[in-house]
């Protein structure tokens, strides 16, 4: 009778697992059928300027009046909550298994790690499966609405974070790669292309940063860490080059001040900021046709 009992537990718990699978795997594709184009931004280096790029082309992409959802995914080093001057924010319950995310601006929402954590220099020390469970709750559980445009940051690396988001989503649109022009990052950033095609996914295009050093007294350019390496890298592996985003300080600068250099707040008329416009604009145009 007791091994009766012991079966008869599992198989009911085994039910309602399944069922909740299903559940869960339902609310995922309608949230994803409500989000017209998915993008994931992400770089086999670490420290190219990939949140840099993810936060300023969502910006922009708010700015045309496009609905744009920014999802940051690094898990260990959420950086956009402090790009985006929103920092302090907390995300918000609604119901038993919604998430309100963050509202940047009219047109522009935002989840990251960063608003649940009560304080900010806490750490993330989870394995893969609890980082597995948290973006697929970001993507199931947030309440995105309609929108454009999802842009999705992802750490660096082809590991667990970008894996799982990509697998998740099922069909984004493509990927974005961030690089510097020096080999020592292009080796790596090389991997993000394959990681690409190894999951049939598109690579919209390169983006070079940090490509050279504009002086703010002067205007002279000079290669820090040289340039064109990143297109050169893009036409070796056979995909497109959005562009190139000179270092000036007034990008460090509105990203430690949390006025994005793509926000009206922060419009300086400068060589990024004119680059930028076009990488954005390049990527808007190819999602509608």
């Amino acid at each position: 009778m007791s091994d009766n009992r012991e079966k008869n537990s599992s198989c009911s718990a085994g039910q309602q697992n399944a069922s909740k699978e299903a559940q869960d795997a339902a609310q995922l594709r309608d949230n994803m059928a409500k989000i017209k184009h998915k993008i994931v931004v992400m770089s086999g280096k670490g420290g190219v300027g990939k949140s840099t790029v993810a936060v300023n082309l969502s910006v922009a992409l708010a700015e045309k009046k496009l609905k744009t959802g920014l999802l940051d995914i690094d898990v260990h080093g959420p950086s956009v909550p402090k790009l985006l001057g929103i920092e302090d924010q907390m995300a918000q319950g609604s119901g038993e298994k919604t998430i309100i995310p963050v509202k940047q601006s009219d047109y522009l929402s935002v989840m990251s790690v960063g608003f649940l954590m009560p304080n900010r220099d806490d750490a993330v020390i989870w394995r893969g499966p609890l980082k597995y469970g948290v973006i697929k709750q970001f993507l199931t559980d947030v309440l995105w609405g309609e929108l454009d445009y999802l842009i999705v940051d992802s750490p660096p690396g082809t590991g667990d974070e970008p894996l799982s988001v990509c697998q998740l989503i099922e069909n984004p649109d493509g990927a974005i790669i961030v690089t510097t022009p020096q080999d020592v990052a292009l080796v790596d950033v090389r991997k993000s292309v394959t990681f690409c095609r190894q999951l049939n996914i598109p690579v919209l295009g390169v983006v070079e940063n940090m490509s050279g050093f504009v002086c703010p007294h002067c205007g002279t350019m000079t290669e820090i860490f040289k340039t064109g390496g990143g297109e050169s890298m893009a036409a070796d592996m056979g995909v497109p080059y959005l562009g190139s985003i000179p270092l000036e300080p007034r990008i460090v600068e509105s990203g430690d001040e949390g006025y994005p250099h793509l926000s009206a707040a922060s419009a300086q008329n400068t060589k990024a900021q004119e680059n930028f416009i076009k990488i954005v604009d390049t990527i808007v145009d190819g999602g509608q046709k």
